[in-house]
């Protein structure tokens, strides 16, 4: 993990707004077209590009659907990025410190197998650091939701899960969660010491990148198909009588 637990290895490049820049340059987009593509302000996705902003999970999602590609070219430049047709004899293995390093107020979070495009589910190491809910939401606005499901395991220490449906729940090492993630959620850190878990983040039914490919379609041919021409609009005639 990152800090005392992590080796310097996780740390090399913390900031992925640097490739969120280099993918938007790399498909010709404005910062103004991007907005309209993830709803996100342009102020928002200027900070973020900058590693002036937190970059949630659910802001990746929303990044890798408006510009088409996969998460992982969000979180790495690394050549060795790699589609492997149908998924099939794929491996990947990360040594203790290894992984894309995001860091938040509320998060220190380590995104593994970043290299590997296509995955169904997303891992994540993540060490708590939030401890309320309203410093959580001072950071990122609300509690986080995103489309799909998540599991979570708790490592070490105790987390306080928050949901808007449900009374927060604790969960001590040993213990999980799994939920549908477009309810509104967030961990926080419920006792002293070290608070961390893993957890798995999967668009439902495996469609993630099915939708990035179909938003990133419709806009395409939106931008080359002419629109059509509208018909002038007829104004009725009043008859008028005469005396």
């Amino acid at each position: 993990m990152i800090g005392a637990h992590t080796p310097s290895s996780v740390m090399a490049n913390p900031n992925p707004g640097d490739h969120i820049r280099n993918v938007r340059k790399r498909l010709g987009l404005t910062l103004s077209e991007l907005g309209s593509r993830t709803g996100l302000a342009v102020s928002t996705l200027s900070k973020l590009e900058k590693g002036n902003v937190s970059l949630s999970y659910d802001k990746l999602m929303l990044l890798s659907r408006g510009l088409g590609v996969d998460m992982a070219e969000l979180l790495s430049d690394g050549p060795g990025a790699r589609p492997a047709p149908g998924g099939a004899g794929r491996r990947v293995v990360h040594r203790a410190g290894e992984g894309q390093a995001v860091e938040t107020k509320s998060y220190q979070q380590v995104y593994l197998a970043s290299e590997l495009l296509n995955k169904r589910f997303t891992p994540i190491v993540v060490e708590v650091l939030a401890r309320t809910v309203e410093a959580f939401k001072a950071e990122f606005g609300d509690l986080i939701r995103h489309p799909g499901e998540e599991f979570a395991y708790v490592l070490e220490g105790e987390v306080a899960f928050h949901s808007d449906l449900y009374a927060p729940v604790l969960l001590k090492a040993g213990d999980s969660i799994y939920f549908d993630s477009e309810m509104g959620h967030a961990y926080l850190k419920a006792a002293d010491g070290p608070c961390r878990l893993v957890a798995t983040c999967a668009p439902r039914h495996g469609q993630g990148e099915t939708l990035a490919h179909q938003f990133l379609e419709v806009s395409q041919r939106q931008a080359v198909e002419p629109a059509k021409p509208r018909r002038p609009a007829v104004k009725s005639k009043a008859k008028t009588t005469r005396r």
